[in-house]
């Protein structure tokens, strides 16, 4: 019986091939968008969840108040692993984590290592597979490292690199590190990632130093007891605690006064929690950092794609119902019951399914290196045939062949077979779920494509925006050098005459404290500069002056500051005000007034910030402003330079455009999701419209011919044929429209700089849609009206 079934379904599918192409490919398309998004969940939701310990590690993370605010940060200081292992019952073990990238020296060759600083027992608490060597006691000897697989290759060519020497550079000279093991690569689903790992240098003085609670440097990991609760644990830690850091604690009140209110509290977060963590996420080295949301976002869109794929199934299936009446009702007369009728309208939905999810598979390995571009994932197609995968693709399928099928199948059993067979039968009056399908189509297709637009808008606003300075032809190069080095090096830069400006700057943040002449405090952003900063990235001066090498006293006496920290200190005339550095005790004056501009990206508030020439203070990283059009030679020219001055470091360079770009990399991305979302959504909304206007011109045609023979023109007819669709569609953005701007809001509330919410940006998606709508349904409704009334009349 079931085969019969199939062979009937079969014979429909080729009989009506245009319309087993539009439900089978709109099929495919959200079945495969829901093959994409169940990767990646599968892939995020999977996060740190290979460590045979996972459940019992937990990372050690500290809450904490500046001026009565509260700060919340996993980075410690490197006692409170080792003393809450001693102190604390239920804590097995600990292993600490710093990052602590080092310069390499291979042959004549400087490069830049990524490593990380752990304990002993790293290989221990977390599972990280080795290809040779031994987990516990490779780490052991303070001058062995470890190597992933592709820094083995990428240092000897090959991953046998077992006694093989690595020279790092120690302080100011190199010194040979042993290669002790080699390890796996990391899983992309791991937030540690290493490419090196070390020893962890800890002094003995430094390890008895109490001062060292508050030292923030690196992450601490915890193993607890399988008997152990987390927070039984956590109030013995913090009770421990605060009897271990009475001392410090006032010392540091001393120090810092009124800004320390307490010393702070210690939790535990479990480690399988830090990858959607917002408060704790990865830091310090580690990568990873996951937001549920976008896995939801993601969800969405496949739910959005594959609900109107169905939709177009359901529609074109029952508008196809009239053709199919005159079989329905011979199969009834002859016998046929409601239950066969819908065992076969079921087959059919399932045989359909079944090719669309084979093509599905086929898309799904097409597109799957896009969608990892898209995502930034590494997922590969063999994850498709995971075991939980596999189930859920089973079940997707079974709702599909349900969802797709079964209310075509009740309606189709369930028609009359005397009026079927007298020519009494009609579905006028009965297409409300009809329209109510196209209707929530569109409104999701509108959807995506505003808040595709808002992004679009919201992303060009950041990329665009003036930024307070010149990024334009501005190299940035990465070096540490002290004052004296750095003016050497902008001499000889200077003798170049495509390179106009040379600047210095302190490498990465520099947040810290100082005080007022009123005793308040105030924290900001420190920048040491040379005075040539300003100048070359074109930051105007709004009062006062800037540094200048006419007056020696400046780089020990006299410091810049910007609007923001004018205003939060409440200065009127912020020139021969003075701020006392919590740091060295020292007192600076304030000798120039810089205005605010975005040093960071526009994702954050312009805070206040610090300028110095502090001797005391190396640069980090130097900006070098060229002529336009002579990139490749300067480029040549500062690379010569850099490695003439500074021979044992690698070299490197970026734009600082680019730089800038890069920040907003994650906009960019779901950008181009959410409007791949919208463009595939719109156009399965499309393939079924079209299919729903050829039937609805297939069922007019004599009315078509008779107007023509009357008159009527081919607009006229048009028109006609439209009308009724494009009031669907124009309803369809009534609804959408709240929904929209509702989601539009919330995601431009999460910007600190963002675009304002005007009529014409709801407009122009929205009259996109109507103009994609039209053109559809004119294609065929112009053939329509075209066709010789002849034959139009003749058509029955």
């Amino acid at each position: 019986m079931w085969l019969h079934y199939l062979k009937t379904a079969w014979r429909n599918l080729v009989r009506n091939r245009i319309f087993s192409v539009i439900n089978i490919f709109g099929l495919s398309i959200g079945l495969c968008c829901a093959m994409l998004i169940l990767l990646y969940v599968k892939d995020e939701t999977s996060f740190d969840k290979f460590h045979k310990n996972g459940k019992n590690i937990y990372q050690v993370v500290t809450e904490f108040k500046i001026k009565g605010e509260d700060n919340k940060t996993s980075v410690t200081g490197i006692l409170p692993g080792p003393r809450f292992t001693q102190n604390v019952p239920g804590i097995k073990a600990f292993v600490r984590f710093q990052q602590a990238g080092e310069n390499t020296k291979i042959g004549a060759d400087i490069q830049f290592q990524r490593l990380f600083r752990v304990d002993s027992n790293f290989f221990s608490v977390f599972t990280f597979p080795l290809v040779s060597g031994n987990p516990a006691t490779c780490l052991k000897e303070p001058y062995s490292i470890v190597l992933s697989e592709d820094a083995a290759k990428k240092h000897f060519g090959t991953t046998n690199a077992i006694g093989k020497v690595v020279m790092l550079k120690d302080d100011s000279a190199f010194v040979p590190y042993k290669v002790t093991a080699v390890a796996k690569n990391c899983p992309q689903n791991s937030s540690i990632r290493f490419e090196a790992l070390a020893p962890l240098k800890i002094s003995d003085a430094d390890a008895k130093d109490d001062h060292q609670w508050f030292s923030d440097y690196l992450n601490t990991f915890v193993v607890l007891d399988n008997k152990a609760n987390p927070k039984t644990v956590e109030k013995q830690m913090q009770n421990f605690y605060k009897q271990d850091v009475k001392q410090a604690f006032a010392d540091m009140k001393k120090q810092f006064g009124d800004m320390l209110t307490d010393a702070g509290s210690y939790y535990l977060q479990p480690y399988t929690d830090m990858h959607f963590s917002k408060d704790y996420g990865p830091t310090n080295g580690m990568t990873g950092a996951g937001n549920p949301i976008y896995s939801y976002i993601l969800s969405g869109i496949a739910l959005f794609v594959l609900l109107i794929g169905c939709i177009n199934f359901v529609n074109l299936t029952v508008a196809r119902s009239v053709k199919r009446a005159k079989e329905i009702g011979i199969r009834k007369v002859v016998g046929g019951d409601r239950k066969q009728l819908i065992k076969q309208f079921l087959g059919e939905s399932f045989l359909l399914c079944f090719i669309a999810f084979a093509l599905a598979l086929l898309l799904t390995k097409l597109v799957l290196p896009f969608f990892n571009t898209l995502a930034n994932k590494q997922l590969a197609f063999s994850y498709l045939f995971d075991a939980k995968l596999i189930a859920a693709y089973v079940l997707l399928f079974v709702f599909t062949g349900l969802l797709a099928g079964f209310y075509p199948a009740l309606v189709l059993s369930g028609f009359d077979p005397v009026k079927i067979l007298y020519n009494k039968f009609s579905l006028s009056g009965k297409n409300y779920l009809q329209k109510t399908l196209v209707v929530v189509q569109f409104v999701l297709a509108a959807f995506l494509i505003t808040i595709t637009f808002v992004m679009y808008m919201q992303f060009n606003h950041l990329t665009h925006a003036k930024l307070g300075y010149d990024d334009s032809n501005l190299v940035l190069v990465n070096q540490d050098a002290s004052h004296s080095k750095a003016s050497v090096l902008k001499t000889m830069l200077l003798k170049n005459p495509n390179i106009e400006n040379v600047a210095a700057k302190n490498g990465g943040m520099y947040n810290t404290l100082g005080t007022l002449s009123n005793d308040s405090t105030i924290q900001f952003r420190g920048e040491t500069v040379n005075e040539s900063f300003l100048p070359t990235l074109k930051i105007p001066i709004i009062q006062g002056r800037n540094f200048s090498t006419q007056f020696p006293s400046d780089s020990n006496n006299s410091i810049l500051v910007n609007e923001a920290f004018a205003k939060q200190a409440g200065w009127a005339n912020p020139i021969g005000q003075t701020v006392k550095f919590l740091d060295n005790k020292k007192t600076y004056q304030v000798v120039g007034l810089v205005k605010d501009y975005h040093y960071a990206s526009m994702n954050e508030k312009i805070g206040p910030q610090l300028f110095t020439m502090r001797n005391n203070f190396s640069y980090g990283t130097f900006y070098i402003k060229i002529k336009p059009g002579t990139e490749s030679e300067s480029l040549k020219f500062i690379q010569k330079t850099f490695r003439q001055m500074f021979p044992l470091s690698p070299y490197s360079y970026a734009f600082k455009n680019d730089e800038n770009k890069q920040q907003y990399s994650d906009i960019a991305k779901w950008k181009q999701i959410v409007l791949f979302g919208a463009i595939l959504t719109i156009f399965i909304s499309c393939i079924g419209l079209f299919g729903l206007s050829i039937l609805s011109a297939e069922k007019r045609t004599k009315e078509i011919g008779i107007r023509k023979v009357y008159g009527a023109s081919v607009s006229s007819i048009i028109k006609l044929l439209s009308k009724d669709f494009l009031k669907l569609v124009l309803l369809a953005l009534i609804i959408s429209t709240p929904f929209a701007w509702i989601a539009a809001y919330k995601f431009l509330q999460s910007m600190t700089y963002r675009i304002s919410l005007s009529w014409w940006i709801f407009f122009i998606p929205d009259l996109l849609v109507v103009l994609i709508a039209f053109a559809t349904i004119y294609f065929q409704t112009n053939r329509t009206a075209k066709a010789n009334p002849v034959k139009s009349l003749k058509t029955e």
